[in-house]
Formats: C-alpha cells, structure tokens, sequence
C-alpha cells in the first residue's frame, strides 16, 4: 500500500497522531495523540495548535520518504 503524503498531513492537523498511524507509525501516533492534549490544556492553546502543525508536518515528511512502508501484521 502506498502511502499519501497529503492523506497523512490532513489526517494528523484535524487529529495530532492518527497521520503518524496511518503512516504505520504506531508509537509515533500514540505520542502525539498523548501529547497534543496536554499542551492544549497546559498552555491555553498556543502550543497545541504548534504540535497540530508539527504533527501534519512530520506526518507528511514520513509519508513522502517511506511511501511504500508497510504495516506489520
């Protein structure tokens, strides 16, 4: 299966993490899906919407430089 860069970016802005799984990046994803939640709350927002970005940009980055990464069964 050939991964979408865009499809891994947009995934991970509207949800930090879920780019990361679709990615096959399990453990990537479950820190950002841990993380992004606890900065939104501990700083009032301003570095939640940094980790929203940061999350769709190393998703997208992943998925352009492994495109044919495969999940493990």
């Amino acid at each position: 299966m050939m991964r979408k860069p865009g499809v891994a970016a947009v995934l991970s802005f509207f949800l930090p993490g879920v780019g990361q799984i679709y990615n096959g990046c399990i453990l990537r994803g479950v820190f950002w899906l841990i993380v992004t939640p606890g900065l939104w709350i501990g700083s009032g927002g301003i570095l939640g919407w940094i980790c929203h970005l940061v999350a769709a940009a190393t998703a997208y980055s992943y998925a352009e430089t492994h495109p044919h990464r495969l999940l493990k069964p």
